[in-house]
C-alpha cells in the first residue's frame, strides 16, 4: 500500500501562482459571496425572528435597557444595532408591547421604511460573515497551504446555508463564526500563547454572548486552551502543567469578561426586571444555571430557553408531521441541504485530518468542537432548520481544504471538480438560498416536500408575493395563509383569512406558505386538496386556484 505523501504548506503555496494571485482569488470569492448576500438581503422581507432582534437592537440604542429578548444575550443584537443606528429609525419610546409587537411596531407602525431598515440591520451581519471567510481561509492555509485555503474559502463562500443566514439580521452565523475564530486562535496559541490565548478567550466570549447554544463548546475550547499552553514550551512537567492551567484560566476569564461587557454596553447599571414568564428549574438544569458566572439577565435567559425546550413543538421531515423531536432530524436535513460536492469534500477532508500525522494535531480543534456542537443541537426539541448547525459549513470547510495537503496525483483536479460542482449548485439556486436543497433530492423546488420552517419558508417572500399578485393576478380575490412576521397589507396584499369561512365560499386564489402546507390538517387540508396549484413564489409560497 502506498504511503500518502504530504505537500508542505510552503510548497503548496508556491504552486498556486504569483504573488498577487492568491489575494486576487480571495477577493473574487468573497466578492461573489457579498453580491449574493446583499442582493438576497435586498429582496427578502423580514423573516420570523428578525423583527424581534431589530426591535431589541433599537431599544438597546434608545432605551439602554435589558428588557426584550432575554433568551439571547446582547452581543449579536449589538452587532445588528450598528446597522440600525446608521438607518436612524424613529422609535416610539412610549410603546409598551412585548418583543414581537415591538419589532412589528418599529417596522410597520412608526413611519419607518421596513425595506431600508432591514437592509441596514442585515449589513453588519453580512460584513461579519465575510470576515469569517477570511478566518476559514487563514486556518486552512496554515494547515494545507494556499491551495487548501482557497478550497476551504470556496466551499464557505458558495455554501447556501451560510449565504442564506449570513444575509439575515439573526444570530446563528455570528455565533458560529466566533466559535470557529476561537478554535483558530487556539491553534495558533500553541506557538504564541501570550498573544493568542486572550484573543481566543475574547472570541469564545463573543460566541457565548451571542447565543447560549455556544456554551456547549466552552468545555472543549477551554480544554484546547490548556493543550495549547502545555505544548507551547516548558519541558519541566510541573511548569507545563501550570502553564496549561493558566492558559485555560485566561481563556475562561476573558470569555466571562466579554459576556459581562456585552450586558454593560447595553445598560451600565445592569437593571433587569423580566417582563415575561421565567420558568423555575429543578435538578441539574437549575444547578447549571445558578453556577454560571454571568449576569442575572443571562441566567434568566437560560431559564427561558429551557422552558422553550419543554414545549410540545411539532416537526416535519420527509413528508411526515410529528410531535416532539427526532435525534436524526439534523443529519438528514443537512444531507438534503448541503451541496453534494461539499459533502464529498467534507468526508475526504475528515479522513485526511485523522489519517495524516502532520494534520492529526488539528483534529481536536476542528472535528471535536463541530461534533460536540452537532450532538448538542441534535438533543434540542426544536426541529426547525439547519441554521442550528450552521457551524458545520464553517468548521468542515477548513477540514475539506486539508485534502490539498496530500500529494495525490489527481487530488487537485478532483478537489477542483467538486468545488465547481458546489459552485454550480449554489449559483443555480440564486437568489433563493434559504429553501435550497441539493440535486439528489430534487433541488430547491422540492425542498418543501421534505423539510419546513427556516429550511424553506421563514416568511421571506412576502414582498415577492406582492409583486407576483400585481403582475399576474391583479384584481382577483385572494385568500392568504401566511407564516411570517411581515404585514401583508403594507406590501399591498389585500387578502382574507379562509379559516373562518365555509369552504364553498373560498373562491379565487388561495395563497399558502409552504410550512403551513406541509403541516396542513382539517379545513386547511381540505381547502388545499380541493384546489389546483398554479404558481410558486420563491419556493416558499404556493398559489392555488379555487
Amino acid at each position: 500500500m502506498k504511503r500518502l505523501r504530504i505537500a508542505p504548506a510552503t510548497r503548496s503555496r508556491g504552486r498556486v501562482g504569483g504573488r498577487w494571485l492568491v489575494p486576487f482569488l480571495v477577493v473574487v470569492l468573497l466578492s461573489q459571496m457579498a453580491v449574493a448576500m446583499v442582493t438576497t438581503a435586498v429582496g427578502q422581507t423580514p423573516t420570523i425572528d428578525e423583527p424581534v432582534y431589530v426591535g431589541t437592537a433599537a431599544d438597546y440604542l434608545h432605551g439602554h435597557r435589558l428588557r426584550h429578548n432575554p433568551e439571547h444575550p446582547p452581543l449579536g443584537k449589538l452587532v445588528i444595532a450598528v446597522g440600525v443606528a446608521l438607518a436612524d429609525p424613529h422609535l416610539d419610546a412610549s410603546f409598551t408591547g412585548g418583543q414581537g409587537e415591538l419589532g412589528r411596531h418599529l417596522l410597520y407602525e412608526s413611519g419607518n421604511d421596513p425595506w431600508r431598515l432591514m437592509l441596514w440591520a442585515r449589513l453588519p451581519v453580512i460584513v461579519l460573515t465575510l470576515l469569517f471567510g477570511l478566518v476559514v481561509f487563514a486556518f486552512a492555509r496554515e494547515l494545507a497551504g494556499a491551495a487548501g485555503g482557497l478550497t476551504a474559502l470556496a466551499l464557505y463562500a458558495f455554501s447556501p446555508d451560510v449565504i442564506a443566514h449570513g444575509s439575515l439580521a439573526t444570530l446563528d452565523v455570528p455565533a458560529a463564526g466566533f466559535l470557529l475564530t476561537s478554535a483558530w486562535l487556539l491553534w495558533r496559541a500553541r506557538r504564541r500563547p501570550r498573544l493568542f490565548l486572550p484573543l481566543a478567550g475574547a472570541a469564545l466570549g463573543a460566541a457565548v454572548a451571542t447565543k447560549m447554544s455556544a456554551l456547549a463548546a466552552v468545555p472543549v475550547l477551554v480544554a484546547l486552551a490548556a493543550v495549547a499552553a502545555w505544548s507551547s514550551g516548558a519541558a519541566d512537567r510541573r511548569r507545563a502543567l501550570l502553564r496549561a492551567v493558566g492558559g485555560a484560566a485566561v481563556v475562561a476569564l476573558v470569555a466571562v469578561a466579554v459576556v459581562w461587557a456585552s450586558y454593560l454596553a447595553v445598560d451600565p447599571r445592569l437593571r433587569w426586571t423580566p417582563e415575561q414568564h421565567v420558568p423555575v428549574l429543578h435538578g441539574r438544569r437549575r444547578l447549571l444555571v445558578e453556577l454560571l458566572p454571568f449576569p442575572e439577565a443571562y441566567r434568566d435567559g437560560m431559564r427561558i430557553q429551557f422552558g422553550l425546550e419543554n414545549q410540545p413543538w411539532q416537526g416535519f421531515l420527509f413528508g411526515e408531521v410529528y410531535n416532539g423531536s427526532r435525534w436524526y432530524y439534523l443529519p438528514l436535513a443537512l444531507l438534503v441541504k448541503t451541496p453534494l460536492g461539499m459533502l464529498a469534500l467534507w468526508a475526504a477532508g475528515a479522513v485526511v485530518v485523522v489519517a495524516v500525522r502532520r494534520l492529526r494535531p488539528a483534529a481536536p480543534y476542528l472535528l471535536v468542537p463541530a461534533a460536540v456542537l452537532l450532538v448538542a443541537a441534535m438533543e434540542g426539541t426544536r426541529d426547525f432548520g439547519t441554521r442550528y448547525a450552521v457551524f458545520l459549513p464553517m468548521f468542515l470547510a477548513v477540514v475539506a481544504g486539508c485534502v490539498l495537503a496530500v500529494r495525490w496525483r489527481w487530488g487537485p483536479v478532483a478537489a477542483g471538480a467538486l468545488v465547481l460542482v458546489v459552485a454550480v449548485s449554489s449559483l443555480r439556486t440564486y437568489p433563493y438560498y434559504l429553501p435550497y436543497s441539493n440535486e439528489a433530492f430534487g433541488g430547491t423546488a422540492k425542498t418543501r416536500l421534505r423539510l419546513h420552517d427556516s429550511n424553506v419558508d421563514w416568511g421571506q417572500d412576502l414582498g415577492r408575493l406582492a409583486d407576483r399578485l400585481r403582475e399576474r393576478y391583479r384584481g382577483e380575490r385572494v385568500w392568504l395563509v401566511y407564516k411570517g412576521s411581515g404585514v401583508p397589507s403594507f406590501y399591498g396584499i389585500h387578502a382574507s383569512d379562509p379559516s373562518g369561512v365555509p369552504v364553498r365560499q373560498v373562491r379565487g386564489l388561495l395563497v399558502v406558505s409552504n410550512s403551513s402546507v406541509a403541516k396542513a390538517k382539517g379545513r386547511l387540508a381540505q381547502l388545499i386538496d380541493s384546489s389546483r396549484p398554479i404558481d410558486d413564489v420563491g419556493h416558499s409560497i404556493t398559489i392555488y386556484r379555487r
